[in-house]
């Protein structure tokens, strides 16, 4: 029933410029989108995890200060990297991402198909993985590790909720602009998002689970990493509803 309301939207207002954008990814190689995912989604992390190392570093004592260089510069790298990666495979770097384009517009061809999510998940979240575990080596830090950040409240649930609903809003909004309007957009909005939510905009499940491999600034216990993807998925789906909404065909047009 959810798929069918997302659906009934997918193919009439999908700008023409998105529409041939979808069929260039899906003219590609799934090999090669799956490349594009794990590279663009690990260096995601390593903008993510690594500017919070260099923060703990350079401001040891200002909280606020570490928050302002790992929002910027987290920012500015989800920026470049949905510009040189998003021909390829779209730049989702996000499971949410991915399953909200498969609900909206994969049973029209339009999207991720059902046989290649599991497959961009995957990707994703081995990306993730290997971006924390390259972040810990450059800052000497131990390779591996587990990290000890509780951070789950019912504030910070909420704030996973509305920045996954965010983020899914905005990336499907302003789609229709062409790409650099998407990612000056949706870096734009996450990097605001990491102030103005309780949880800090983590608000992408297969970072989730990378930042669980590092002990620091923007690290996440891993006890507390399931209610994050809960609320992440809860948010996304609230944003592909507000979408529908919004941009629903009128009767007669």
């Amino acid at each position: 029933m959810l798929n069918q309301e997302f659906l009934l939207v997918a193919s009439a207002d999908r700008p023409q410029w998105s529409a041939e954008h979808a069929r260039v990814e899906q003219g590609m190689p799934l090999a090669r989108r799956l490349v594009s995912e794990f590279l663009g989604t690990g260096l995601l992390a390593i903008a993510v995890i690594g500017s919070g190392m260099a923060a703990e570093q350079f401001s040891p004592s200002d909280t606020g200060l570490q928050l302002l260089e790992n929002s910027t510069a987290s920012a500015l790298g989800l920026a470049v990297l949905i510009l040189v990666f998003g021909p390829v495979s779209g730049a989702h770097f996000n499971p949410i991402v991915s399953l909200a384009d498969w609900l909206r517009d994969g049973r029209r061809r339009m999207g991720l198909t059902t046989a290649h999510l599991g497959a961009y998940i995957a990707a994703q979240t081995a990306g993730a993985v290997v971006g924390a575990v390259v972040s810990n080596a450059m800052f000497d830090h131990p390779a591996l590790q587990i990290s000890t950040r509780h951070r789950v409240t019912g504030g910070h649930l909420i704030g996973e909720i509305v920045a996954a609903a965010g983020l899914i809003a905005v990336g499907f909004v302003v789609a229709r602009h062409g790409r650099v309007v998407t990612a000056a957009a949706v870096a734009t909005y996450l990097g605001s998002a990491i102030w103005f939510t309780s949880s800090g905009s983590f608000a992408n499940p297969a970072l989730t689970v990378g930042r669980m491999l590092s002990d620091s600034f923007t690290g996440i216990a891993p006890a507390s990493a399931p209610a994050f993807v809960i609320a992440q998925i809860v948010g996304g789906l609230a944003g592909l509803i507000v979408v529908a909404l919004l941009y629903r065909p009128t009767r007669g047009s």
